[in-house]
């Protein structure tokens, strides 16, 4: 299994698949597309460690090696977040798109999810006073892109309301799942460990974001 998770990671498939998997994770929060971005910018750092010479693959794990000697090249961290901030935003279009134009059915099926109509009526009043933080701080949260996308859509908000945070929330995602990968890497090695405690960083920002998102909206003065 490590050598094909590092052929893939020494392939430029990789950028497909890790936008492939931003794009669906909007409708299929249980895809683990910041496991992959972790992952793939983990290989980054051991390809970088590589060309300076410190030790080659020494010491990394079987994916980070097979990606350096499949290809010669570790994927490239810049391509990795314009990639993974690029299919965030298309993937929260679509869903907002959907949800607007979904009509009745959608919205009955929103009405009976108390947090989607939660979401709805803070995202509402967050984006009428001109601050969409909320937007932001879900991305981070488990469901919570799906949640603020498809609320957005079903409210109606305006498109150029949404969007700018949509784009804010993308590349705070992105940098932030590439930056865990790529100084993981780098501190702890590109092993199994580094890559474990990346994502558990990410998981934790996770449980931050989700407790902001349930707290109770303060009342307007």
């Amino acid at each position: 299994m490590f050598e094909a998770v590092g052929l893939l990671l020494g392939s430029p498939w990789i950028y497909a698949v890790v936008a492939l998997s931003v794009l669906l994770d909007v409708f299929l929060p249980v895809l683990p597309s910041g496991v992959l971005v972790i992952t793939a910018a983990t290989a980054a750092a051991a390809g970088t460690t590589a060309a300076a010479g410190q030790g080659a693959v020494t010491g990394t794990t079987a994916f980070a090696s097979a990606a350096i000697q499949a290809s010669g090249d570790a994927p490239s961290v810049p391509a990795l977040l314009l990639c993974a901030a690029t299919a965030s935003v298309l993937g929260d279009l679509v869903a907002y798109r959907l949800a607007r134009r979904g009509g009745e059915r959608l919205d009955r099926a929103i009405a009976r999810s108390r947090r989607l109509v939660a979401a709805r009526e803070r995202l509402g009043a967050a984006l009428s006073r001109g601050g969409g933080l909320l937007v932001v701080i879900a991305r981070f949260a488990p469901a919570g892109r799906s949640v603020v996308s498809l609320g957005a859509g079903a409210a109606h908000r305006k498109v150029r309301e949404f969007l700018p945070w949509s784009a804010l929330a993308a590349v705070a995602w992105a940098g932030y799942s590439v930056g865990l990968g790529w100084f993981g890497g780098q501190w702890l090695g590109a092993t199994w460990v580094g890559v474990a405690v990346s994502v558990a960083a990410l998981f934790g920002a996770g449980f931050v974001a989700a407790y902001v998102m349930r707290r109770p909206a303060p009342d307007p003065a």
